[in-house]
């Protein structure tokens, strides 16, 4: 019986899990920015994916900008913190330079392209879009949550 208690206990008490991925700002010369179109959803979005347990950010962050556009990056600095309330994700986004490679999609992006902020704007939600903007703003870095639609706590 007091196996069963103790073990009812500690499930009760066991925190929520939350996943952590990057995701990098990858930003040209000419001020265009990095971004892909993705495979499972048709969204535009930063190219970027979990972290893995034996990466640092940095290393996560270049590896999964090269896999998803073919892109090598230089990290430069955390631009932001972004968690999403509803899914449990953490969000840490990084202004990259690119550094070699040729634009290509993946399994994981049907498109690669280099947008403007303005076409950011356009093509990305704004729980996304914000992320780009934020990196751009050299004001960060920000720490921001939403539901995946919004941002929660004021408007973007």
């Amino acid at each position: 019986m007091l196996l069963y208690m103790s073990t009812s206990r500690e499930a009760t008490s066991t925190p929520p899990l939350h996943s952590v991925s990057v995701a990098g700002v990858v930003v040209r010369e000419d001020g265009r920015l990095l971004a892909i179109r993705r495979a499972d959803n048709g969204t535009w979005e930063l190219p970027g994916g979990v972290l893995e347990l034996s990466e640092t950010p940095e290393t996560g962050v270049a590896r999964e900008v090269f896999e998803e556009t073919g892109i090598h990056v230089e990290v430069d600095e955390l631009t932001g913190v972004y968690k999403n309330t509803t899914r449990g994700i953490v969000a840490l986004v990084f202004r990259c330079k690119p550094s070699g490679g040729m634009e290509r999609t993946s399994s994981e992006s049907t498109a690669v392209a280099w947008l403007t902020p303005d076409e950011v704007a356009e093509c990305m939600a704004e729980v996304y879009s914000i992320r780009l903007l934020d990196a751009l703003d050299g004001n960060g870095p920000h720490v921001r949550s939403h539901d995946g639609k919004q941002l929660i706590g004021g408007s973007m």
